[in-house]
């Protein structure tokens, strides 16, 4: 029986070990991966490098309504992830503005770059100014969530709109015990990141438990590049900008918040940065989104709050027609209809 178990065991392995070199792999800046829109470039010097941004500027398919929406990736997630939401927002009228920030994706990967939320939204606010966009309205996902409000609050002026999707930065897990830990320790976890890390991890924390074969996409996306030959300096910014995420928390500045916002969260989300290093006890009472949205939209004066009730951390992605169907009436005014929509 022993064997028997070995062989099978063996067989198995070798099985992952083909599937695992079938996967594809992408350059630094995601070179081989189709994006669902031309890819357009922002060059600019920033901390005395000269950097590039990537980026999609889709117009109106539908009647133009003369809004644009700028649409801000999480840090597992890149701007071609907002694939069914630029379709979504285009058909209804809106200019949409898709980028991928500094040190993600298809932009510059900087091996020396002080990352900083109020960093990266200075680059946005360049880039719509490069773009000639006077006021936007700003959808964040996950880091992106934290990111935009960042931009709301140091950026008023451009921001018609707030509008954050499972954000996280709910809640300050330093604050709450979360041990910090140093870029360098960072940098070694992400040089393990591989595609079942990746699938692990989000069905865990993101999907509730629960895969859906349309997801691999955005595994292979991110997994690729850590397999390509720029794994390096892709795990290194990961790893700066996991600092980051952990070191600048913004959840206290909610009440400063000066324009319309909302908050669109999935009920079935428990994502929780650093929950992996804490305390049992502390790490059990991470992540709890339907408490957190809550607080949150408590915080920032006047937010609207849309719950989706068995969706996870990436509602857009999981179900996107019941996503949309709400952000649509967000934006045009129908609150009341958008939270009947999410359910």
């Amino acid at each position: 029986m022993s064997i028997r178990t070995a062989v099978i065991s063996s067989a198995l392995l070798c099985a992952s070990m083909v599937q695992a070199d079938t996967r594809p792999t992408y350059g630094p800046q995601l070179e081989g991966f189709d994006y669902p829109h031309a890819v357009e470039r922002f060059d600019f010097t920033s901390q005395r490098q000269e950097l590039s941004m990537a980026y999609m500027d889709v117009a109106p398919s539908g009647e133009a309504n003369g809004r644009t929406a700028v649409l801000l990736h999480g840090k597992n997630f890149c701007g071609a992830t907002w694939e069914q939401t630029i379709e979504a927002l285009s058909e209804e009228g809106f200019r949409v503005i898709a980028p991928d920030q500094i040190g993600f994706c298809k932009s510059s990967k900087p091996e020396g770059y002080q990352f900083s939320f109020g960093q990266l939204a200075a680059n946005t606010a360049q880039l719509l100014e490069h773009e000639g966009i006077d006021e936007a309205i700003v959808i964040g996902h996950s880091i992106g969530g934290m990111l935009a409000a960042r931009f709301a609050l140091d950026h008023p002026e451009l921001t018609e709109q707030l509008v954050m999707v499972n954000p996280i930065g709910l809640e300050d897990w330093l604050a709450k015990g979360v041990p910090y830990a140093p870029i360098d320790e960072l940098y070694e976890g992400e040089l393990k990141t591989d595609y079942e890390r990746i699938k692990g991890y989000q069905t865990k924390f993101y999907y509730n438990g629960q895969w859906k074969p349309e997801y691999d996409r955005w595994v292979e996306m991110l997994a690729g590049m850590y397999k390509g030959p720029g794994r390096e300096i892709v795990a290194w910014n990961q790893a700066q900008t996991a600092e980051m995420l952990f070191t600048q928390p913004v959840v206290q500045e909610f009440p400063n918040i000066d324009v319309p916002s909302a908050l669109m969260i999935g009920q079935k989300d428990r994502t929780a940065p650093g929950a992996n290093r804490a305390p049992e006890e502390v790490a059990k009472q991470l992540g709890n989104y339907p408490v957190l949205g809550r607080e949150a939209a408590a915080a920032i004066p006047e937010a609207e709050l849309i719950e989706f009730a068995e969706l996870g951390h990436s509602p857009q992605v999981e179900a996107p027609e019941q996503f949309h169907e709400a952000l649509l009436k967000l934006l045009t005014g129908g609150s009341d209809e958008a939270k009947a929509n999410a359910g």
